[in-house]
């Protein structure tokens, strides 16, 4: 419950903030100095942009969070336990096996969703957030096909 709570208020602040951005460039193209127009056209997209991301955002946690609980109603979660070193993290040699065992899974499956989950998760466990995150839009993208 922690994790939606902080979810709940890092939207409510960025909202507020894309509000007071937004709200900003409308005075600003209101005042009819074409600089000041210019410049508030531009802070205009700034909440525009914003918008997008958090909303891309929010849909790709909905959708792991999903998959993730499909995966272990199914029984099909990884239940391995890796060491983890003093810092609390994973084991950076177990990871790295983990993560090659799980590359050899979406080998052999390429199209189920679920081997390229675990994948993700295997590559977060590696520390490797820009491919986690590329194969958990692979295992939504895999789920969503085969669940219209």
């Amino acid at each position: 419950m922690r994790v939606r709570s902080t979810i709940v208020v890092l939207v409510a602040v960025t909202a507020f903030y894309l509000v007071t951005i937004g709200w900003r460039g409308v005075v600003a193209v209101r005042s009819g100095d074409p600089a000041a127009v210019a410049l508030g056209l531009a802070l205009l997209v700034v909440p525009a942009i914003g918008a997008w991301a958090l909303r891309r955002e929010l849909r790709f946690g909905a959708a792991t969070q999903r998959l993730g609980t499909q995966l272990a109603a199914s029984g099909r979660w990884p239940d391995e336990e890796l060491p983890v070193a003093p810092s609390g993290r994973p084991d950076r040699a177990a990871a790295d096996a983990l993560f090659e065992s799980r590359q050899a899974e979406v080998t052999a499956a390429p199209t189920d969703w679920a081997a390229w989950f675990r994948l993700g998760l295997a590559y977060d466990d590696s520390r490797d957030r820009r491919r986690a995150r590329e194969a958990m839009q692979r295992a939504i993208a895999l789920h969503d096909q085969e669940h219209p």
